[in-house]
């Protein structure tokens, strides 16, 4: 059972609202769990993990089947208040806690060195701000805390490059509840302050057409210093 949910409140009070994006992305995102292979991209992102986990833009709570028994307790952060409500959903029938609550990745509602690891997965690309985003998970990561990344970004060669930076030039953003397709987040994460961990290249899917958000890094960093 979770600890708290927070399904509801005004759209005008919802950091993101996207409602049109929201019911299409919660219908896609169920369809690439196996045709895309994400389901196994979520058991390798968060395999290992304990403790306190924050997991930001949670978006309908795919992750929460995949978090591990010895996670304690996450507390998912979703802006948007479709996505937020299906979170909810997908928390009552998850065997970890789960507290679905609204915020925004740049002012993260939380207390600082709260958590033992943190989780974005599909998020830098929408942030508003991400240097700020991931400032405030180092925030509120305890010193030595886990951080784990599942991003789409910039790749492919020359014709794939100028196709994503047109696209995010002109109707992508708009039409994707503010995603971009050019944005690095390892170097994101590096340039933030983290201590750089194992992170691979993968495309998704992994055979067939190359698309625009088919070049993926999933990663760990840390945020430097111990508990000691």
């Amino acid at each position: 059972m979770p600890l708290r949910s927070a399904g509801s409140g005004k759209a005008s009070r919802d950091a993101v609202h996207h409602p049109l994006f929201a019911r299409s992305y919660a219908r896609i995102s169920v369809t690439a769990e196996t045709r895309l292979g994400m389901g196994g991209v979520r058991d390798r992102l968060l395999a290992g993990l304990s403790g306190r986990v924050i997991e930001i833009g949670a978006g309908n709570g795919l992750n929460f089947a995949h978090y591990p028994g010895a996670v304690s307790e996450v507390v998912a952060i979703e802006p948007e208040r479709l996505l937020r409500q299906l979170a909810v959903e997908a928390a009552l029938r998850c065997d970890v806690p789960v507290d679905v609550v609204p915020g925004a990745a740049e002012a993260l509602p939380v207390k600082s060195e709260a958590f033992d690891a943190a989780v974005v997965s599909l998020v830098l690309c929408s942030v508003r701000d991400v240097s700020r985003a991931l400032g405030e998970l180092r925030r509120v990561l305890r010193p030595g805390g886990t951080l784990r990344f599942f991003e789409h970004g910039a790749g492919g060669g020359r014709a794939m490059a100028a196709t994503q930076r047109a696209l995010d030039r002109t109707v992508w953003p708009r039409l994707n509840g503010g995603c971009h397709l050019t944005r690095d987040a390892v170097s994101a994460v590096r340039e933030a302050g983290f201590e750089l961990g194992p992170y691979r290249r993968m495309l998704l899917p992994e055979k067939g057409p190359r698309l625009p958000t088919s070049y993926c890094v999933l990663g760990t960093a840390w945020r430097p210093g111990s508990a000691d």
